[in-house]
């Protein structure tokens, strides 16, 4: 009876592992296919061989032939933090190579779930403007709207930020936002501090389009994971609608 509690709390502690992992995986914007491969061969590296794992966007389901029930956990907040799927892999990769034990390795899990990897927000706001006008010049604006797309750019990811503290609905959120980079544009170009309308909303709407998950998306799809493809696939046109739409209303009363 003893051995057999002994190996049941073995088995759970691989399975809280795995979904550990699995998890910061999911929620850091890692590929599905990834996350389903990761948590099965840490079970297989501490010997269950036969472990079964169906991830999607908002969930993960896992278990391995011993245990007597399967298990699920839910995922309701999703971003992109490539640090913490690098942190994971290099976890994984540590628990392969038997460099560390079971103990350590949730241990490293748990340090990397409490511990924030995503910049400073003023570091983001500065990016997401620098990024805006120089994705300007790159769309052929000229030097002029410079700094129109940059400061609209910042302006309008400040604005995305604290809207999505308020409005738990994403959709609402970019809708807003773009509405706002809109109106912007629109100010600079009739106060004649820019020219080119098209140009400063295009660069100033870049770091809001989905590009990893557009990328995730095809590569899912391509791995055979349909379900999981399908829903990254609707979650980019649904971002990439809203941002569309907001821009839209403004130009339709310029």
């Amino acid at each position: 009876m003893e051995s057999n509690s002994n190996q049941s709390t073995e088995i759970n502690e691989v399975v809280e592992c795995c979904l550990l992992a699995g998890k910061l995986m999911l929620q850091g914007g890692a590929e599905t296919y990834r996350v389903e491969d990761t948590m099965m061969r840490i079970a297989a590296t501490y010997g269950f061989k036969n472990s079964h794992s169906y991830v999607t966007p908002t969930g993960i389901i896992f278990a391995v032939d011993q245990m007597e029930a399967t298990r699920i956990i839910r995922i309701t907040e999703r971003s992109t933090d490539l640090q913490k799927v690098t942190l994971v892999n290099s976890v994984s990769r540590s628990i392969a190579s038997k460099e560390i034990t079971l103990q350590q390795a949730n241990e490293e899990l748990q340090k990397i779930e409490s511990t924030t990897h995503a910049y400073p927000i003023l570091a983001q706001i500065a990016a997401a403007a620098i990024a805006s006008a120089c994705f300007l010049i790159m769309f052929k604006g000229g030097w002029y709207d410079f700094l129109p797309a940059l400061v609209t750019g910042g302006l309008g990811f400040t604005f995305f930020i604290n809207v999505n503290r308020v409005v738990n609905i994403k959709f609402f959120s970019e809708f807003l936002t773009s509405f706002l980079i809109g109106l912007l544009a629109v100010f600079f170009v009739k106060t004649g501090m820019g020219q080119e309308l098209d140009k400063i909303i295009i660069g100033s709407v870049m770091p809001l389009v989905p590009g990893l998950l557009i990328t995730n998306a095809v590569r899912d799809l391509m791995a055979g994971h349909l379900v999981s493809g399908l829903s990254k696939g609707a979650e980019a046109f649904l971002t990439a609608f809203a941002i569309g739409a907001g821009v839209a209303v403004v130009i339709t009363f310029y």
